[in-house]
């Protein structure tokens, strides 16, 4: 005999009252990192080091070469570029191309906007 089942028939038979079932307050850890990031402010921490990682990939050799993307501010992408040139080229010719590529494989959400600066 289990002890629970035991402990059941030994309280009716001294007639104590029923006890309460604890809740079950297990959750899977998934469940729970999402939101322990959240107020953490981990999540943006996450986004911002997956953007930066994937930044030679959207813009290419030449660019990463002489650019670098500095933080991910509340969905603002701050980019360091070396050169007055590349900033110009950068921010008049290929800023929505740039953003097209990254709000599609991030989410609008992740990234609304990019700003360089040369430095």
């Amino acid at each position: 005999m289990n002890a629970a089942l035991r402990a059941a028939v030994i309280a009716d038979w001294r007639g104590l009252p029923d006890r309460k079932p604890r809740p079950d307050r297990w959750r899977a850890l998934g469940d729970l990192l999402p939101g322990m990031m959240q107020k953490l402010g981990l999540r943006e921490r996450l986004h911002e080091s997956e953007v930066i990682e994937a930044w030679a990939q959207m813009v290419g050799s030449f660019i990463a070469a002489h650019s670098a993307p500095v933080s991910l501010h509340e969905g603002v992408l701050h980019v360091r570029v070396l050169q007055p040139a590349l900033h110009y080229q950068l921010e008049q010719i290929s800023k929505a191309e740039i953003l097209r590529k990254l709000k599609r494989r991030f989410g609008a959400k992740v990234v609304r906007d990019v700003r360089f600066r040369v430095g």
